[in-house]
């Protein structure tokens, strides 16, 4: 997981992000520690701490001495004495911490055996490391290959090429031992460097190559945690969680270091539950615990033969009915201390984003809906008078007035045109084939003057 923002520039520094390797962005700030004691001054007549801490390839991190009184600074790329030639690395800690760090790793500060930084590296220090950084992945893809055809049962996960290129180390987890002699040599006569095989357990690797979690986020062994503590599934039983292993194992294959985080919490909210194996004797029968919800402080018994009906109980209640029990002294029932829990009602959130579904788009839409839907919303009576035709002439021929009884006919009988009209006084349209009329323009000459 390097940074490819990150390659460094003719000076030597980094130049993509601009932030001398300490960017947030990828493995530049894997297991990264903040100096928080970088703008503070150091008291009168002491020295500052002689050591350094250098990060090299996947998260590995060694201290050396500066015996040379170098002025190094967090970001610095400097060379480091090995066994044999030199190394490539990063100055990741300087100052007062890394005397913490060290501590806190059990490295002796005050041992006469030390590895040293010799200097900042040069220019061609760093075209040599980085040209051996390139070559390590195609040397991957083969020695996985020698190893299948030798049927060695191994699994080469990285490889690493010391800052000189003198040296490659083969990372390799396997669940055997294994003869990899004749492996040695064929890696030696290919690639024609000296050879150097490391064993790594399952969670090493994992650290080293990186990965995202279940969880959305960078992996917690390539980020920041530093130990790895042993993980058994009664951590996973003591926080009520399904012994699946697809779920309960990680990258590595072995039980999520995150299983150890919240144990101590659920084991002192645990301490005052009644345990699960106690029984609960009452006049009715024996009740036996069927569930626990840790976060409510419920339990849930249920009668010897009658495992269908599950009476709930608080641990106050079930912690007084086996004081009880302790005292000799009878229940007459479960019941009496069975709690009726109302389901709390559930708050519907408004649809602030205006989106009804995410699917409302993949159904297609039929051809003849959009104008029916149009003919709908203009004329909304249009289904009731398709319905009945006659019903509009019928509700006419009753509104009308209704004659006197003493009337004759032939009074009923008026003019049409002097017969006021029962109907809207709206003015008739015109039809559109007959030309309309206008009327002459005073002001023109054309008008005839009386």
């Amino acid at each position: 997981m390097a940074c490819q923002s990150c390659a460094t520039g003719t000076d030597g520094q980094p130049k993509g992000c601009k932030n001398n390797g300490t960017c947030g962005t990828d493995s530049c700030n894997k297991l990264t520690v903040f100096d928080w004691l970088s703008n503070m001054s150091l008291p009168n007549n002491e020295k500052p701490f002689d050591w350094v801490e250098v990060r090299f390839k996947n998260g590995r991190k060694e201290y050396y001495k500066n015996t040379e009184n170098l002025s190094l600074s967090i970001g610095d790329i400097v060379a480091t004495q090995v066994q044999s030639g030199h190394d490539i690395g990063m100055v990741t800690l300087t100052g007062e911490l890394v005397r913490v760090q060290m501590k806190r790793k059990k490295i002796n500060a005050e041992t006469k055996e030390f590895e040293k930084v010799y200097r900042k590296a040069s220019q061609k220090d760093i075209d040599i490391w980085s040209a051996a950084r390139d070559r390590e992945e195609p040397m991957k893809v083969k020695a996985r290959q020698f190893a299948i055809d030798l049927k060695l049962k191994m699994k080469i996960s990285d490889i690493e090429f010391q800052g000189d290129a003198s040296k490659a180390t083969f990372y390799y987890t396997a669940e055997e031992r294994v003869d990899f002699r004749e492996l040695i040599k064929l890696f030696a006569k290919e690639f024609k460097t000296r050879i150097e095989m490391k064993q790594v357990g399952f969670r090493q690797e994992a650290s080293r190559l990186g990965g995202i979690g279940s969880c959305g986020r960078e992996l917690c062994c390539s980020t920041w945690l530093t130990d790895f503590r042993s993980v058994s599934t009664s951590a996973a039983r003591y926080q009520q969680l399904s012994l699946n292993p697809q779920k309960l194992a990680g990258q590595c294959g072995k039980l999520k270091c995150c299983l150890n985080y919240e144990l101590d919490s659920y084991l002192d909210a645990l301490k005052t539950f009644p345990k699960t194996e106690t029984k609960l004797y009452t006049e009715k029968g024996t009740a036996v615990c069927q569930k626990t919800d840790i976060f409510k402080g419920h339990l849930w018994y249920a009668y010897e033969g009658d495992w269908m009906n599950w009476h709930l109980l608080t641990k106050e209640q079930a912690n007084a009915i086996i004081f009880k029990n302790k005292k000799k002294e009878t229940v007459a029932s479960i019941e009496e201390y069975a709690v009726n829990i109302t389901e709390e009602p559930k708050t519907e959130f408004e649809n602030v984003v205006g989106q009804d579904s995410l699917t409302r788009f993949d159904k297609p839409k039929s051809k003849g809906r959009g104008r029916q839907n149009k003919s709908k919303k203009r004329n909304p009576n249009s289904a009731t008078k398709s319905a009945n035709p006659n019903q509009k002439r019928t509700a006419s021929k009753k509104t009308g007035p209704k004659p006197k009884r003493n009337q004759t006919t032939t009074d009923a009988k008026v003019n049409p045109k002097e017969a006021p009209t029962q109907k809207n006084n709206s003015k008739k349209r015109r039809p559109s084939n007959k030309p309309r009329k206008t009327r002459p323009n005073p002001n023109t000459n054309d008008s005839k003057k009386d």
